[in-house]
């Protein structure tokens, strides 16, 4: 009775978790298609300019600056953490242990609010005098979201470089690599599926940000023409909009969410199909 009993609880707890996000499926696709449908899949994808008073709702800029903006915390984010992971899982010396993992854990818990915080006070001045401008701009969030998702990557990293059995590096030693040889081409492919992981994680934590990079970014809904250039993402684009949106406004931000959306999903299946490929 009492495993059938548990088996029931956690056969609902999968049908709680599997129905929340059906429901925000359902409703993000109930309320922002058809507004991209009135608007026009082709002009709303595409569309140069977001002039919402003009009841004209282009987004590409937006979809490019989120773009950007992903892959450069992702250059700056994930050689570091992976880094920092080997550092962690096979070269850090115990007593140092004790300081480096709390800290690293620490970056997970501060809210995003005190990054953009940080990244305004302490980036934004920084870029600014080494090349002028603004200093809001790609480059800055850049920094800051590489920043931001270094906990994620270097945990579960970490997870998957002690996972690896230890017969494996020590086999590598035997046969005469040295102990960086045999971490970096034995450990770190043994453990590329865990590491992968952390990266599509990562990607997600990047992406999905808004507050630090609603701070930082510049929020230009226009083409930028160099890293320096001020850009809006899309997670921005909603949150800068959506208090006082109405009707079809409030339909193309809810489209946006949409977009983002398949965005996410796109990279997750992308990322899902490299690793079975690897395994092959």
């Amino acid at each position: 009775m009492k495993e059938m009993l548990m088996r029931i609880v956690f056969l609902l707890t999968a049908c709680v978790s599997i129905l929340a996000v059906a429901l925000i499926c359902i409703f993000l696709f109930a309320k922002g298609v058809p507004a991209i449908q009135q608007i026009g899949a082709v002009d709303f994808l595409t569309g140069m300019k977001w002039k919402p008073s003009n009841e004209i709702f282009g987004i590409f800029p937006m979809i490019i600056g989120s773009i950007y903006v992903t892959a450069g915390a992702v250059v700056i984010g994930v050689p570091l953490g992976i880094l920092c992971a080997i550092f962690l899982a096979r070269f850090c010396p115990e007593q140092l242990y004790r300081f480096i993992k709390p800290a690293v854990s620490l970056l997970a818990g501060i809210p995003s609010i005190v990054y953009g915080f940080f990244g305004l006070v302490v980036l934004v001045p920084m870029i600014q005098n080494l090349f002028g401008g603004s200093g809001k701009g790609i480059l800055t969030a850049s920094i800051l979201l590489g920043i931001m998702i270094l906990p994620t990557v270097i945990g579960v990293s970490e997870s998957a470089l002690r996972a690896v059995p230890n017969s494996y590096y020590e086999g590598s030693l035997a046969l005469g690599a040295t102990q960086e040889r045999s971490v970096f081409f034995v450990m770190l492919p043994a453990a590329r599926q865990g590491i992968l992981a952390g990266v599509i994680l990562g990607i997600g934590r990047a992406i999905g940000e808004t507050m630090a990079v609603v701070m930082i970014a510049g929020n230009q809904p226009v083409m930028p023409n160099s890293v320096f250039s001020g850009v809006r993402t899309l997670t921005a684009n909603i949150v800068m909009e959506m208090g006082y949106a109405t009707d079809l406004h409030r339909g193309a931000l809810l489209g946006t969410a949409v977009v983002l959306f398949v965005f996410i999903l796109i990279i997750n299946l992308s990322f899902s199909a490299l690793r079975k490929g690897s395994v092959k």
